[in-house]
This record gives C-alpha cells, sequence and structure tokens, in this order.
C-alpha cells in the first residue's frame, strides 16, 4: 500500500502514514493529528481521494510546470495548518492520463476540492497564498 513518511510537526518525529486509513493520522509518539499529504494516480485515486472521510485537495501538477513548483510549498502549508481536517492528493498529470482526461484538465496546475467524493471546488493555475487559503476555507465549509 501507498505509504508517506510525515514529519511531526509538533515533535519531529518520522511517522508512516497511509494514504488510505480509517479517521485521520496521528503521530506515534505524540498523538497529535499529522498532515496527510500523499500522491495518488489512474489506479489508486478513487480509493485514495474520492472515499476519503476527509475533505480532500487534489493538486494536478507536472514535474515540469514552474507555476506547480510555485503552488506546492503553499498547498504543503495549507495541508500542515489543516492537519486532521484536511488531505492533500498530488496526482502527476504525466503518469495519470485517465485522471487528467476524466478531470479534463487542461492546465497546470489544476486544484480540485472533493468532500463526500464530489467536486465541490475547482480552481485553475497558480495563485497567492491568501487566495488559495480563502478559495479552500470556503470549498470546505460550505
Amino acid at each position: 500500500m501507498n505509504k508517506a513518511i510525515i514529519k511531526c510537526p509538533n515533535c519531529g518525529k518520522s511517522n508512516r502514514v497511509p494514504a488510505v486509513a480509517d479517521g485521520r493520522p496521528r503521530c506515534g509518539s505524540c498523538r497529535r493529528e499529522l498532515p496527510w499529504v500523499v500522491e495518488a494516480g489512474d489506479d489508486d485515486f478513487g480509493e485514495i481521494a474520492e472515499r476519503s472521510g476527509v475533505p480532500v485537495l487534489v493538486d494536478f501538477w507536472a514535474v515540469w510546470c514552474g507555476p506547480c513548483r510555485m503552488v506546492s510549498p503553499v498547498l504543503d502549508e495549507l495541508a500542515h495548518e489543516r492537519a486532521g481536517r484536511i488531505k492533500l492528493v498530488k496526482v502527476d498529470v504525466d503518469h495519470a492520463p485517465q485522471l487528467s482526461a476524466r478531470f479534463a484538465i487542461q492546465a497546470v496546475p489544476t486544484l480540485l476540492v472533493i468532500v463526500d467524493g464530489k467536486i465541490v471546488a475547482r480552481q485553475a493555475g497558480a495563485a497567492p497564498a491568501p487566495v488559495l487559503r480563502s478559495w479552500l476555507e470556503g470549498a470546505i465549509t460550505k
């Protein structure tokens, strides 16, 4: 199963965090909620993102994309700020052509917010941190 290593922002301990789990990831040492940042592709997106028990912020990105590299740290920061409240799922469009076609991804980065398996917000292109923060908060509090 797909697992990420996440360093606890509270105590600094490294934790293995599965891409799919019931509940929310917690630090094995201090028990604080961890940021949930994972990758998904054509084969596991449904299980990782669409059946998630928490709202999901999906980042459709590409290695060669300059704006993607600018937005990525902001998205990681949002995942850390909302540890236990959202899951950040990164999808490399070059390795997930079926997902790119299914969601009609025509520009990268493209961001989606999925709540209870439904897309509740969509944003194409890079935006400044305050704009993304406000956009995400509006999407998950609807």
